[in-house]
């Protein structure tokens, strides 16, 4: 079988990257090679941005980590595609279409997001808008593993 081709939102990443649970599990599969993820220059900034903040500051010291360091990580862990021009997608929240942009660009099966304006979608020509708990539950049937 193929290996799954998807994109994450910032907040997976960062979820992923600090935290234990969905999120991280899904980054364990792109650890592991069974899955492959996508990002573009765009997601790549938005995630070291976000983990900057100030309300992320005690995690990180919990975890003994730094922005550098995790983005250094997210970078070992995906492919970077440059992103096409998309017609606006979402409206309410602009800064969601570099999502669909990079899912577009990797030809991404799956986005995987806790983010409701990108999840209202459910779907953007034909690539599966998830949230991780539905893709690590789908993905493991597709897989024929038991989630």
């Amino acid at each position: 079988m193929p290996r799954a081709r998807l994109v994450l939102d910032t907040n997976v990443w960062i979820s992923g990257l600090l935290w234990t649970g969905s999120p991280h599990q899904i980054l364990r599969l792109a650890e592991e090679g069974r899955v492959v993820v996508a990002v573009s220059a765009a997601i790549v900034q938005e995630v070291a941005d976000a983990l900057a903040r100030t309300k992320f500051g005690a995690r990180l010291a919990a975890v003994r980590t730094s922005v550098p360091e995790l983005v250094g990580s997210l970078l070992t862990l995906a492919e970077v595609y440059p992103p096409p021009r998309i017609i606006p997608v979402v409206t309410i929240d602009p800064a969601d279409d570099k999502i669909l942009a990079c899912a577009r660009a990797a030809h991404a099966r799956w986005l995987v997001s806790g983010d409701q304006h990108l999840l209202a979608l459910r779907q953007y020509r034909g690539i599966r808008i998830v949230t991780p708990q539905a893709f690590l539950k789908e993905w493991g049937k597709l897989a024929g593993s038991p989630k």
